[in-house]
């Protein structure tokens, strides 16, 4: 049981750790915080939350279990306040999608003043952001990766791990810098395509759009994400992305030559090899 729960950035994944904390019973007590006061009130309304402030340091004060749920930037701004703020023996975790730069933060303030802290990066989430969208079972069934390092406290590492498991979630270990790299394959790069074809159709082909049908719109459905998340993950995890992408294009690079060529079976060929590794997915 955690006593005092504070969640920093009451959106989707703030808001629905908060709402399964609460129908799971996990916290005596949660702790909204947030820049704006209107939008914490209908998590306040709902009775997901006890209390909420905008005052960071009020917020953790007293927590012994502090979620970072702002985007990735911005949680590496706050670290510093959290770990001034938080008392001893609190843990400390986020839910941003890149991991190395919040891991160096961390550590590099562990130095002055032991805090326990585990990033963490739960899969899971929409196009849409916000707590009217936050759900209870958001976690449900979804892989949440931790990142603990040779530095990181064994009770943080089996802490953070038991709150998303009692979230439901299932739980993978890498290190900070694997997880960059395969989030950026997985998540990031496809975030990239995806907004540079609807770009490039919006700018090019303008009138195709009016005849987008399901393909198109499921292809393309992480485009309509938030705009200022998404160039924050991209900054942050720049060289990861970077690097997915070089690889992308050259792959990009051998199916636009397959086509020129026109000969079907090398062409076939390439598309089966897609089609069988898509449906290797479980």
């Amino acid at each position: 049981m955690i006593q005092r729960l504070a969640i920093v950035g009451v959106g989707l994944l703030g808001g629905s750790a908060a709402k399964a904390a609460r129908a799971e019973r996990l916290a005596r007590e949660i702790v909204g915080v947030g820049r704006d006061a209107g939008r914490l009130q209908p998590a306040l309304r709902e009775g997901v939350l006890d209390r909420a402030t905008t005052d960071l340091e009020a917020g953790v004060r007293e927590a012994d279990f502090v979620l970072l749920a702002a985007p990735v930037l911005a949680i590496e701004g706050l670290l510093g306040r959290v770990w001034r703020a938080a008392p001893d023996g609190a843990i400390v975790t986020d839910v941003g999608s890149t991991k190395g730069g919040i891991v160096r933060a961390a550590e590099r303030l562990a130095a002055a003043r032991p805090l326990a802290f585990v990033g963490s990066h739960p899969m899971a989430g929409s196009e849409q952001s916000g707590y009217a969208v936050a759900r209870a079972d958001l976690f449900r069934g979804a892989t949440v990766i931790v990142t603990p390092t040779d530095r990181t406290e064994p009770r943080a590492a089996k802490a953070v791990t038991g709150l998303w498991e009692a979230l439901g979630a299932r739980v993978r270990a890498l290190d900070p810098e694997s997880h960059d790299r395969i989030v950026a394959a997985i998540s990031h790069v496809p975030h990239a395509v995806v907004s540079a074809l609807v770009d490039a159709v919006a700018r090019r082909e303008p009138e195709a759009l009016e005849f987008a049908a399901r393909g198109f719109r499921d292809t393309t459905r992480i485009a309509a994400s938030d705009p200022d998340v998404w160039t924050e993950i991209f900054v942050a995890n720049r060289a990861a992305v970077l690097a997915s992408l070089g690889r992308f294009r050259g792959a990009l690079d051998e199916l636009e030559r397959l086509i020129a060529a026109g000969v079907p079976e090398p062409l076939r060929a390439a598309l089966e090899r897609a089609r069988a590794a898509r449906e290797g997915l479980r």
